[in-house]
């Protein structure tokens, strides 16, 4: 079974363009549904941008079937997400999601679907991620099992979609120390810290409680070694996302023929691998920061 689509915009003509140029060179999209949820501008200022988005969508073709549900109202990208993909997988029975910032390559389908068909009946698995860490030198195998939840470009079952549970308070009033910890990889303080921003309103996100569904279930999710998707949005345009990238540029996946793991178990030198990565990048942050503030004192004892 192929599966359909879900494909969220909202006011990024040219990054929606980028997506859809290049999910339309997958082989699959011939026999794929694709459903594309608009949002309603937020603000006035975003309406022709919102306008410009939908009149591209309007004229997508080469897919089995488009289909392009236009919010009358904003209803964020959090909120968005949840309803859309609650829809299309209770009616299909599985779905890939995309949003209007990832750029996708011409494998990403058949990784997709390849991995839905073999890991649908294996309940241990909940989630398959098309985008990876850039980790590749450090990891062995085409495609990898672990407790992380990626977002960029992912798929999953009705059948695990159905736990989810947005309850940031609720998980900060029961999960334990330890549960704090390994949910957090160990202490890299990038993955709690969501959960209590959530609960304080902070910010409004769906992710995290998606992997937090994952977590408390003891689910895996299934990652390729080399990513198939890049997030093009790290300019300043996105929601959720700053200036500074965690996906990097980097050469995309176009390998159809995945050697896919048989043991249902979480790779344990994928953990020490990002957790790495994730110290690198606070350890390159902290030398940023003082070599900013370094040149800012340095500037102004110039200018006295």
């Amino acid at each position: 079974m192929i599966a359909p689509v879900s494909l969220f915009v909202y006011n990024r003509p040219d990054h929606t363009a980028k997506t859809l140029a290049a999910l339309s060179e997958n082989l699959e999209c011939v026999d794929t549904d694709l459903f594309i949820f608009s949002d309603a501008p937020k603000v006035p200022e975003h309406r022709d941008a919102v306008t410009q988005v939908r009149e591209l969508c309007r004229g997508v073709d080469g897919f089995r079937s488009v289909t392009l549900i236009e919010r009358k109202e904003n209803w964020g990208l959090a909120k968005s997400i949840i309803d859309g993909v609650s829809m299309v997988v209770q009616r299909f029975g599985r779905v890939i999601v995309l949003e209007d910032d990832l750029v996708v390559s011409s494998a990403f389908l058949s990784f997709m679907n390849q991995a839905l068909d073999i890991y649908g009946g294996e309940k241990k698995v909940w989630h398959i991620s098309g985008w990876s860490y850039p980790i590749e030198d450090q990891v062995v195998e085409d495609a990898f099992l672990w407790r992380g939840m990626n977002c960029w470009g992912w798929g999953t079952w009705a059948d695990r979609w159905e736990f989810f549970t947005k309850d940031p308070q609720g998980l900060i009033e029961t999960f334990s120390r330890k549960q704090k910890r390994d949910f957090d990889l160990g202490g890299t303080k990038v993955f709690w810290p969501q959960i209590v921003q959530n609960a304080q309103g902070k910010i409004d996100t769906w992710a995290i409680f998606w992997y937090a569904t994952i977590f408390l279930n003891n689910g895996l999710c299934l990652n390729p070694r080399v990513s198939f998707v890049e997030n093009i949005g790290h300019d300043g345009t996105g929601i959720n996302c700053g200036t500074d990238s965690i996906s990097q540029s980097r050469r995309l996946n176009t390998d159809v023929q995945i050697s896919f793991p048989n043991a249902i178990a979480e790779n344990p030198s994928v953990i020490n691998a990002i957790r790495s990565y994730y110290r690198a990048q606070k350890r390159s942050l902290v030398v940023r920061i003082f070599n900013k503030l370094a040149r800012i004192a340095f500037n102004r004892n110039l200018i006295r």
